[in-house]
């Protein structure tokens, strides 16, 4: 069984995959002339409140809940990884992969606030099924991106997430998983019960706690370790071009190696092309298009550019000053060895960070997961949904998850190629709302497109 997901595995996130998605970054990258040069705009809107405009949550919100999602385990483990089988160049791709992710991440958001309709209790839907609809005239694709997404929720973004919580928790604190499953299920139902506004409000305060403890206790590592930290940054870009012979801690590696699993996990942690994002921020109070998604691409440069960047940094210096602990190590183990060097409270932060960063993912793909399922069957799968999602919580917390992890990484790459053809296939319309609203100097302007109330 477990033989037969990998191989499936490895060509659905194999070299087409890689390139597929990394030239969309590329392609929209050029197409928007750069968007990334207007990052710091786009942190500007997002603590900006448009209390004129209509949605259910607020940009920052929806820009919290997506982080939410987003920030995951893939940020501390995936990024260990990408070390261990590519070498410490891996993470030069993965912050590179980054770089031009927001792009997409841009371009998502824009189209989700495009062609997002209007349910008749009047919340906003809206994500790649109804760009590829509306806007593609493609609704068998948006049904295929629907279900795709829809199981995923169940696997990547909570049953395994669970599991993470519960084996760190009874590793670090020897807490019985049942205990910690239980606790988790009773907070992520009453959360979620209340909707994207309860998800949201939640986001909004535990996301920045979060990636502010996180970023903290990355800092102090980096001072413990400020002797090797100018070699590691050295080493990072030197292997990202040639090389890497094994010795000093490190696996060798070629430039492939590291190209391939930097790339991979890149894509992997920011999310950028696979349409999870801009579901959510169909959600969001904007006037336009444009102004949401400088707002969400802002989301890449905090999960990847920053924190991924961060993690690397840290694994690379430790493993310099303690090339014989740490050689070998991979995944978790080599993410604890790095954090044991804060002496006594080291696993703590790390463990901390991490139940926050699982949950935080839990909540936000429960609200991907709830919209694609409303797209599929209308407005009566809102409660059945939530409490399914619920329970699946308790389950992935005390259960063996290893084929649930393969199946659900099929399920996100499965969920990319259809938001792919919208992002390349509406490309036009990313340049053209791009041109009306940011380069004609219109960002207060209010979009002129009716939004059709839909009967779901």
């Amino acid at each position: 069984m477990m033989d037969v997901i990998s191989s499936i595995q490895g060509v659905v996130w194999g070299p087409v995959m890689l390139v597929l998605l990394f030239g969309t970054h590329v392609f929209l990258t050029i197409r928007t002339r750069v968007i990334q040069r207007y990052m710091f705009k786009g942190i500007k809107l997002s603590v900006t409140p448009d209390k004129e405009a209509s949605g259910d949550v607020s940009g920052f919100g929806a820009l919290a809940t997506a982080l939410a999602a987003t920030i995951g385990t893939g940020n501390i483990v995936g990024v260990a990884t990408a070390i261990a089988s590519g070498g410490p160049g891996a993470v030069f791709w993965v912050w590179l992969t980054g770089c031009f992710g927001i792009a997409s991440k841009y371009g998502e958001a824009v189209l989700a606030i495009k062609y997002r309709v209007r349910a008749k209790d009047g919340s906003m839907i809206g994500g790649p099924m109804y760009a590829l609809e509306r806007g593609l005239k493609q609704k068998w694709l948006g049904v295929l991106f629907a279900l795709f997404a829809g199981f995923a929720c169940f696997g990547i973004g909570n049953g395994t997430q669970g599991n993470s919580i519960t084996g760190m928790v009874n590793d670090t604190f020897h807490v019985s998983p049942y205990i910690t499953g239980a606790i988790l299920t009773i907070l992520t139902g009453v959360v979620i019960i209340g909707g994207v506004k309860s998800i949201a409000k939640v986001c909004e305060k535990l996301v920045p706690f979060m990636a502010g403890f996180y970023i903290i206790g990355c800092i102090i590592i980096l001072f413990l370790n400020h002797a090797y930290v100018l070699d590691a940054l050295k080493l990072i870009v030197s292997s990202a071009f040639t090389p890497k012979a094994a010795g000093g801690g490190f696996i060798g590696s070629t430039v492939m190696m590291a190209i391939r699993f930097g790339i991979a996990r890149g894509l992997f942690t920011n999310e950028a092309g696979l349409g999870s994002a801009p579901i959510v921020d169909a959600a969001a109070s904007t006037r336009n298009p444009v102004r949401q998604g400088l707002i969400a691409m802002t989301g890449v440069f905090w999960d990847t550019v920053i924190v991924c960047a961060l993690t690397g940094l840290v694994l690379v210096s430790s493993i310099l000053r303690n090339p014989e602990g740490m050689s070998g190590l991979s995944g978790g183990a080599l993410s604890s060895a790095a954090f044991a060097n804060i002496p006594v409270i080291g696993p703590i932060v790390l463990t901390v960070g991490l139940i926050c960063f699982a949950w935080s993912t839990i909540l936000g793909w429960s609200y991907y997961g709830e919209r694609c399922w409303v797209y599929l069957c209308g407005q009566k799968a809102i409660m059945p949904f939530r409490i399914i999602y619920t329970l699946v919580v308790f389950v992935g917390s005390v259960m063996t998850l290893d084929a649930v992890w393969g199946i659900a990484d099929i399920l996100n790459a499965s969920m990319a190629f259809p938001n792919l053809v919208a992002l390349l296939g509406l490309s036009g319309v990313i340049a053209s709302e791009t041109k009306k609203y940011l380069f004609d100097d219109n960002m207060d302007g209010w979009s002129d497109d009716e939004i059709p109330v839909v009967d779901k």
